[in-house]
């Protein structure tokens, strides 16, 4: 099951964007005290009481239909609405219930969702009898809280968490290797999908964002069962302009959350974009093994050296990813299509890969006697031992003597010997610097 979204939506200047920031504990949205500032939905990912969910701030719904910007604004919180699980319906106890709250409740009503409606801004509990009116509504309860202080929303979280579907794993599938396509709009990863299954299974066209969904296709070959998540194409923002395509980001976000493998698919043909390293990265964050699917290869036009200086300007465009592999394919001539689900195969292992305590500690000291710790002002990094504490991705607590010695440098020296010993290819390596104490 993915995780849960949350969606808080009102009018404007309710204080959206407050509790948004309060409830992820950062300011990633723009807070200001007049209405209209957040124009577009913003996501993050939060927890409470050990249950993840993406939280969506939305605009303010106004009742002036004229305004163009408005209008906007709407079709936002209505897919903001249509994607999330759970609605915070917060409101302004402090101004009252308004018309605009009594439009909200109506729209709410018919999206069928479960809705938690909540009063803000009563700071002080003797202004708590303000939200009794906004039993009107007709919703079950009516949760009192300030965003700015922070009182009451941990009865909010209690109730949004409770409307939550259990957490559940699927054990007929646990030994599948599940891939994500990623990507820009575009580039051809339904007609990979289609490719790798032999027949036409998801919607094509060469029109930029047809894939809306992310949509799972299990196959079986050679005896290992794969599901392949076909996801919606991401955009930068500042193209990103269709609601269509915002509405397809935290989808395919999601879809890469549920993945063990993501192929980050690029255009061949067009060549390497800013984009796609926000595409990948999305994937690195989220700790999922990597490789790169370079399709539309056969529209190349190509030389013998074709194929080595497009993947040199690879990895100098991600040098950060040198351990991902990359293969060369055309979805439309199944050009070495056949070897994607056994590359699958292999970076999933190493994604999911153990190292033996002895063995870890006896490849981290052959480094630190090859290349000894730095020192500074006449202190020096002492590594005492190391151990693997989890895997997908392969995750190290590495324990010194002095964590501010562990120069960013000489921990990417500690993960290249990692390498170089283990292989790790495909997937991120997380090294946790701690001190023994």
């Amino acid at each position: 099951m993915g995780i849960p979204v949350v969606a808080i939506v009102g009018r404007a200047n309710v204080g959206k964007s407050t509790l948004f920031n309060r409830l992820i504990g950062d300011r990633v949205s723009i807070v200001e005290d007049r209405p209209g500032v957040t124009r577009d939905r913003i996501y993050a990912r939060s927890d409470w009481n050990g249950r993840a969910f993406h939280l969506i701030d939305t605009g303010g719904i106004e009742l002036d239909e004229s305004d163009e910007m408005v209008n906007l604004i709407r079709v936002q919180v209505e897919l903001a609405i249509d994607e999330a699980d759970v609605i915070v319906f917060l409101t302004d106890g402090r101004q009252g219930l308004t018309d605009t709250d009594r439009h909200v409740a109506d729209l709410l009503r018919k999206s069928h969702k479960a809705v938690i409606l909540a009063v803000n801004k009563l700071d002080h509990p003797n202004h708590h009898a303000l939200a009794y009116e906004f039993y009107e509504l007709g919703f079950a309860e009516a949760i009192v809280l300030s965003a700015e202080h922070g009182t009451g929303t941990g009865d909010l979280l209690d109730a949004v968490t409770a409307n939550f579907e259990p957490e559940t794993t699927d054990e007929e599938d646990e030994d599948a290797i599940r891939i994500a396509l990623i990507g820009r709009p575009n580039v051809g990863k339904s007609s990979l999908v289609n490719a790798l299954l032999g027949e036409s299974r998801v919607l094509v066209s060469p029109k930029a964002g047809t894939t809306r969904d992310a949509i799972d296709t299990p196959i079986m070959v050679d005896g290992q069962k794969f599901i392949l998540i076909d996801t919606a194409g991401l955009r930068r923002r500042g193209k990103v302009y269709e609601e269509i395509e915002r509405y397809s980001v935290l989808r395919a976000m999601r879809a890469i959350e549920r993945a063990d493998v993501a192929f980050v698919v690029i255009d061949g043909a067009a060549g390497i974009a800013e984009q796609d390293k926000r595409v990948a990265g999305y994937a690195i964050d989220a700790g999922r093994a990597v490789a790169f699917l370079v399709n539309k290869w056969d529209a190349v036009e190509k030389t013998d050296k074709s194929t080595h200086q497009f993947e040199q300007q690879l990895r100098a465009q991600f040098p950060f990813m040198r351990w991902a592999p990359v293969q060369f394919v055309s979805a439309l001539t199944k050009q070495r299509v056949h070897k994607i689900l056994p590359l699958a195969r292999e970076v999933a292992e190493m994604h999911a890969l153990r190292i033996p305590t002895a063995t870890l500690n006896a490849v981290i000291q052959d480094a630190v006697t090859a290349v000894p710790p730095p020192s500074d002002k006449g202190k020096k990094l002492r590594l005492y031992y190391a151990t693997q504490v989890s895997v997908k991705p392969p995750t190290l607590a590495v324990f010194v003597n002095d964590v501010e010695l562990m120069h960013f440098s000489y921990e990417r020296y500690i993960e290249n010997q990692l390498r170089t010993a283990f292989g790790f290819e495909g997937t991120p390596v997380r090294l946790l610097v701690r001190p023994r104490s």
